[in-house]
């Protein structure tokens, strides 16, 4: 690492020759009209600007780079820097100072504007407090308007015009034969007055901007691409972390043995587009990626699943080496690696989005854990149809159900990942000792009384289980829920008695807003749900067609007692739902829990 202090006037040739551009992960310029206009006053002023920080290339890129926003190079060239931290301070100067076209920037309200930037001579000669006033913009026709655009305040159309309003234009304030030409104009327009007024201008402005430093940093090419990442979040937080796909997406596409071999860039972001879409199409589960915005299932996701498999692979060849998915497994993933395993991974993202409908869960919104699908997907790529026979298929599922009731991925999750990819491939193909997720998952029975909101994976894993052994609707009653009728019939989590009739019965001694007292049901039934189940089961019944002890069974596959609803007995309702979702509970785990606060005829405990 070096530190240097280059003229700014170097700094922006550099710019507008290509020799200093951005990593392709930089995000885009984007200061306000009122932020351009102060820093051009520290400019002005010869104050300090802060250190800008870059990266020494060595003649080849680590990254696809481009230039800074208004910088277009007739060709591409490789730069010999690239600029880590102080994009949004350049740009500004380099378009205010450099260019012979309106800096394209926005307005306090964040609409669109084109603005020239100029300098009163004569207030910039006075005290330096008063520099930001001296710093004037104004539109791209040079003629600044007030009263509802009525008066015109200042016409700069032409050199004539710039030099009677004292306004020096500062986009060629480097260019010394365009600077002097002005200058003539100026000075003859007063010749007694403003022959001094703009030898003190040079002095006072001209000179600093001309002579003006950047301090600079210069981290050698040696560089690891780990470590750019961190100096870059350290040095811009004020702005959105940067994360590892946007900086593979960089590396990737930078990557000139690909390019040499296919004659054009990788595309990063379109490969995971046409992989996520892919995906979301057949399984909704995994979310959605529309005009940038992506939920469900992410980029990060995939590149993890990937490194696990990769990893995996390395320590079946090198067994000291270990399985991981870490940020810096991640920044060094080679290209070639990338692209042998992502379709891999796309295919066993495919098979989790099967495996997720059969455990009932087909709507992001009903996904319990977001992270767990990772090591699941990487599972299957690694044993591939393996996990398709009976036994493999059960102990995966045990393993899933245990992840989510347990709730084992609600914290950090890279070591949990790592040691369920290596247990559970070795569990699948030999039996033994279960992973740890499976031996490590307990549900108490008092835990029901917390599960209130879908912020729970357990919650929305119960929700799941009650539709996955077999809920018939209380409107719909043809045929039990299915993964398909969940959307065709609006089927949400509604609650059974209501929350107000429960407070003015029992007061706070059962809870009301508990998965206990909710089900799964389509919106049409719960219409009908007005007041307590004594009130609105007839209605329902009466809807069904049925048999009243028909319809009881239907209420049964809920894992209710329809006599506790018939009867308003919202005590016994509680008691028996708890102890039946107790038993779903550890019949999807798979091993009897401790039964610590269970239930009792007394209440909660």
């Amino acid at each position: 690492m070096a530190l240097d202090s280059p003229k700014l006037k170097d700094v922006l040739a550099d710019v507008a020759s290509g020799t200093l551009q951005l990593p392709d992960f930089q995000r885009d310029w984007k200061w306000d009209d009122d932020r351009i206009r102060a820093i051009i006053a520290t400019v002005t002023l010869d104050y300090p600007l802060g250190v800008v920080m870059t990266l020494e290339t060595g003649g080849e890129s680590p990254f696809r780079a481009r230039t800074l926003t208004g910088a277009g190079l007739e060709q591409e060239r490789v730069p010999n820097l690239l600029l880590l931290d102080g994009q949004q301070r350049l740009t500004s100067l380099f378009q205010a100072l450099s260019l012979d076209v309106p800096v394209e920037t926005v307005d306090a309200r964040g609409r669109a504007i084109k603005r020239w930037y100029y300098v009163d001579i004569e207030k910039a000669v006075r005290a330096s407090a008063d520099r930001d006033e001296a710093i004037v913009s104004v539109p791209e026709n040079k003629v600044l308007r007030t009263d509802f655009a009525r008066t015109v305040l200042l016409d700069l159309r032409t050199v004539d015009d710039e030099c009677n309003a004292g306004l020096f234009p500062l986009h060629f304030v480097f260019d010394t034969q365009r600077v002097n030409s002005w200058k003539k104009t100026f000075v003859k327009t007063n010749e007694d007055l403003n022959w001094d007024l703009w030898g003190e201008f040079e002095e006072r402005v001209l000179e600093p901007i001309r002579s003006f430093q950047v301090p600079m940093i210069r981290l050698a090419a040696s560089t690891s691409m780990d470590a750019v990442c961190a100096v870059f979040e350290r040095v811009n937080t004020g702005g959105v972390p940067l994360n590892v796909f946007e900086l593979l997406t960089a590396t990737y596409a930078g990557d000139r043995a690909w390019a040499g071999h296919t004659g054009d860039y990788y595309r990063l972001p379109e490969v995971w587009q046409t992989v996520k879409q892919g995906l979301a199409t057949r399984h909704p589960v995994f979310g959605r990626l529309e005009q940038g915005i992506e939920d469900g299932l992410s980029s990060s996701d995939f590149l993890q699943a990937v490194a696990l498999v990769r990893t995996w692979e390395r320590k079946q060849d090198r067994p000291g080496a270990a399985v991981s998915c870490k940020r810096r497994d991640l920044l060094e993933l080679p290209l070639t690696e990338f692209d042998r395993l992502a379709p891999r991974l796309a295919e066993a993202f495919e098979w989790v989005g099967a495996f997720l409908q059969q455990q009932c869960i087909v709507r992001a919104a009903d996904l319990p854990y977001r992270t767990q699908l990772v090591p699941l997907a990487a599972v299957r790529a690694i044993l591939g149809e393996a996990t398709d026979s009976l036994a493999a298929e059960e102990m995966i599922t045990q393993w899933y159900w245990c992840g989510v009731l347990g709730e084992m991925y609600g914290g950090s999750t890279e070591t949990r990942f790592t040691r369920d990819v290596e247990q559970l491939v070795r569990w699948s193909r030999t039996g033994g000792e279960p992973p740890e997720t499976v031996t490590d998952a307990f549900f108490f029975a008092e835990r029901l009384n917390t599960l209130t909101t879908r912020n729970s994976a357990a919650y929305k894993g119960i929700y799941a289980l009650l539709i996955k052994q077999g809920a018939v609707d209380w409107h719909f009653t043809d045929a039990p829920l299915s993964p398909k009728r969940l959307g065709e019939h609006a089927v949400d989590v509604r609650q059974i008695f209501p929350k107000g009739w429960i407070d003015k019965q029992y007061g706070s001694d059962f809870p009301a807003n508990s998965i206990v007292n909710k089900t799964p049901l389509s919106l049409r039934a719960a219409q009908d749900m007005t007041g307590p189940p004594g009130s609105y089961l007839s209605s329902l019944i009466a809807a069904s067609d049925m048999r009243l002890e028909w319809f009881d069974d239907v209420v049964a596959t809920h894992l209710i007692n329809p006599e506790s609803l018939h009867g308003n007995d919202y005590e016994r309702f509680y008691l028996d739902r708890t102890r039946q979702l107790v038993d779903l509970v550890q019949s999807a785990m798979g091993k009897r829990t401790a039964l610590r606060g269970v239930v009792d005829a007394e209440g909660p405990r």
